[in-house]
């Protein structure tokens, strides 16, 4: 008896650490977020070597609770809504890695704006805007995971469309821009590559929270049209 509630406190503690391990993962994927935005809004291109570097931090964590999640699996045999957590966790743990390499990129695209002499404000397009709402997406979807909130989950993933529609909207802006002016084509690519970015970040986030939602209630509601609208 002693020996099955010991092995239970073992199993529970594993669990834990992998769900702390997560959260720290997304903690570290969110401050990469914002410092890259912040670098487009003031031109602090120094930053972008901290960005990259907080990378290297983030890829390595992936591979720390990956490498837990298979330990656990094999060592535990979690069954049920235990099991549905670490399969979970290794998808979104995929995710937060995929953002991060976003907010690199657009560390390296700020980088590139800012020494080529140009201010990307003068543009008129609502980067920073689409960037806030994107990086309320994460926030809310680590949220949710760390409290196992379906409905706030929910909430995340319907924000997608949002910021897809706003992201429609920067590229739009910005074609414009290149068809009156040739010579602002080369920054505006470079823009339009940072847009992009930001809404493969919000993408990430409704992916992290459709992992929450499967955790929770067991749905696999990937690929399909629940909760978007």
């Amino acid at each position: 008896m002693n020996e099955s509630l010991h092995l239970s406190s073992q199993f529970d503690e594993d669990l834990s650490r992998l769900r702390s391990h997560v959260l720290q993962m997304g903690g570290l994927v969110e401050t990469q977020v914002s410092a890259a935005i912040d670098a487009y809004a003031t031109g602090e291109v120094a930053s972008v070597k901290t960005i990259v570097e907080t990378d290297r931090k983030i890829n390595d964590l992936e591979k720390a609770i990956d490498d837990d999640c298979a330990h656990v699996i094999a060592k535990r045999q979690p069954a049920a809504s235990d099991l549905r957590l670490v399969l979970g966790i290794s998808k979104i743990v995929t995710d937060l890695e995929r953002a991060g390499d976003e907010a690199k990129k657009i560390a390296k695209g700020v980088r590139r704006i800012y020494e080529a002499g140009h201010m990307p404000a003068q543009y008129g397009v609502g980067i920073r805007h689409l960037a806030e709402a994107a990086l309320v997406m994460v926030r809310q979807s680590l949220d949710a995971f760390a409290r196992q909130d379906a409905e706030l989950a929910g909430a995340v993933i319907r924000a997608d469309n949002d910021v897809d529609v706003e992201f429609k909207s920067i590229i739009r802006q910005l074609i414009t821009h290149m068809m009156e002016d040739p010579r602002t084509i080369t920054v505006s690519i470079d823009i339009i590559s940072i847009a992009r970015a930001i809404e493969r970040i919000g993408d990430h986030a409704k992916n992290v929270s459709e992992q929450v939602i499967f955790v929770v209630e067991g749905r696999d509601i990937r690929h399909t049209k629940e909760l978007s609208k």
